[in-house]
């Protein structure tokens, strides 16, 4: 996903998305791309906003570069992931699919993660990280019973 306007991270994205902001000389939804492709995700859909798209479709172009396939569904105005996930429908079909926010590193990457859901019969697998101060940054209610896989 390469929505949002990153006004929190200006003067940075004045000229381009928080996605493609180099980090170690890479954009960090390129270590985003690096690990689904580890997981051997290989067809993807980018959900782009209204911050400069044209940037990353520059930037990934149609995915041969980094062996992958990629497809942009444009969001246009952020109306949140759970809009964004909707935008995936037609791409996704009755397929597993993953969400990966384009400016988010998960340390140690997916792949085991994908791998626990496919071998497994859960509906759906949501990774949270456990912070200091929630309220900062949004806090997960669920009203159904999950199990704690404590990975």
């Amino acid at each position: 996903m390469h929505g949002g306007a990153g006004t929190r991270l200006r003067p940075l994205t004045h000229t381009g998305p928080k996605q493609l902001i180099p980090v170690a000389n890479k954009p960090i939804s390129q270590y985003v791309l690096e690990d689904m492709l580890e997981s051997d995700i290989k067809e993807i859909a980018i959900v782009l906003g209204n911050t400069y798209p044209e940037k990353v479709e520059e930037y990934y172009g149609d995915g041969s570069r980094f062996n992958a396939k990629i497809t942009y569904v444009h969001q246009g105005e952020p109306k949140g992931i759970a809009h964004s996930v909707g935008l995936y429908k037609e791409f996704v079909g009755n397929s597993p699919f993953v969400v990966y926010l384009g400016d988010k590193l998960i340390k140690g990457g997916i792949k085991k993660f994908v791998a626990l859901f496919s071998n497994s019969d859960f509906d759906a697998m949501i990774l949270l990280c456990e912070v200091k101060e929630p309220q900062r940054f949004g806090v997960a209610k669920f009203t159904r019973t999950i199990s704690w896989l404590g990975l």
